[in-house]
């Protein structure tokens, strides 16, 4: 018969607060990210002036996490003030907090701003290029104290958005929010992606001209895959293993999965069993969002021919 001896664990205090800090280097992608956390649920706040933030913990619960943009137009912004209060928060028992660094390649940084041709709030009356420095110089204790480091250099909107609900997706009890993504292997593949199943080995539309300005979401390039013998029992094999696999990463406290569907350019063979198996698990009762990495950047470059483009901002 053996005993434990060991000291009972100390329960933990019950938190009141749950707080997010997103800061980063201006043009990271932060007014994105909390865009995203309210679309989650958070109380979102941009700007908060720093010695207004403990205040917020001061009161009662508000029910409901608390998403705050910092960086260096914050009224009395400093990296030390920002240090000691992560420090004053962390020691806090009532309050969870997290805090998410948006980083980016200075010359990304540099590029956007370009294009935007907005004053660096580092630089006003400099180039860009010096703004960024002095900005990613002032941030580098804070980068370090991050708990999330989100580098949005290759990341559009859309990217930065599902990595911040891959974090910070609240809904507990819900089923496991799944994403089905098409894209072309030319193009390399998709961050964060959990499985991947190749569609090169299905007969191709593009060969066929009449097919070939058309999508994986058009009738005929559905019934042109269906024709090929191979395209049923991959098919049902494939549902049959997220089915599968679905429920045991929910019982594994997974809340997102990702799920890709590759072929050579991107716009027939994936985007068509991507946009089947998607519908196929969300009438089994799964979340079920869908993108097409590819029809995407067709649709944004066409855009950008009638008005300026729609990039990650500050």
């Amino acid at each position: 018969m053996t005993s434990d001896l060991s000291p009972a664990p100390t329960p933990r205090p019950v938190q009141d607060h749950h707080l997010v800090l997103v800061t980063g280097p201006s043009g990271a992608g932060r007014t994105t990210a909390i865009r995203a956390l309210e679309d989650l649920g958070y109380e979102a706040i941009d700007n908060l002036p720093l010695s207004l933030v403990p205040r917020l913990v001061e009161g009662p619960s508000l029910g409901r996490p608390i998403a705050l943009g910092l960086d260096v137009r914050n009224r009395d912004f400093n990296s030390g003030a920002l240090i000691e209060l992560i420090d004053r928060l962390t020691r806090d028992p009532r309050v969870a907090l997290d805090v998410v660094y948006l980083d980016c390649a200075p010359a990304v940084l540099v590029h956007r701003y370009s294009e935007t041709r907005r004053r660096h709030p580092m630089a006003p009356d400099e180039s860009p290029a010096e703004g960024v420095e002095r900005e990613i110089d002032l941030l580098a204790a804070i980068r370090v104290r991050a708990d999330h480091l989100i580098d949005t250099t290759d990341l559009n909107q859309h990217e930065l958005r599902a990595e911040i609900e891959r974090w910070f997706d609240p809904g507990q009890g819900r089923r496991m929010a799944v994403s089905v993504q098409s894209f072309s292997y030319k193009r390399g593949v998709p961050r964060g992606l959990d499985m991947i199943f190749d569609c090169r080995f299905l007969r191709n539309p593009h060969w066929q001209e009449a097919l070939r300005p058309l999508d994986g979401r058009d009738a005929a390039v559905v019934d042109h895959l269906k024709s090929d013998p191979r395209y049923a029992e991959f098919h049902r094999k494939v549902i049959d293993l997220l089915l599968f696999l679905l429920p045991a990463h929910l019982a594994e406290g997974k809340a997102y999965l990702a799920i890709g569907f590759g072929c050579t350019g991107g716009q027939h063979r994936s985007v068509a069993v991507a946009e089947n198996v998607a519908n196929v698990l969300a009438e089994a009762g799964w979340p079920v969002s869908k993108r097409h990495r590819e029809l995407e950047r067709g649709d944004a470059a066409a855009a950008a021919n009638l008005a300026p483009s729609r990039k990650i901002g500050s």
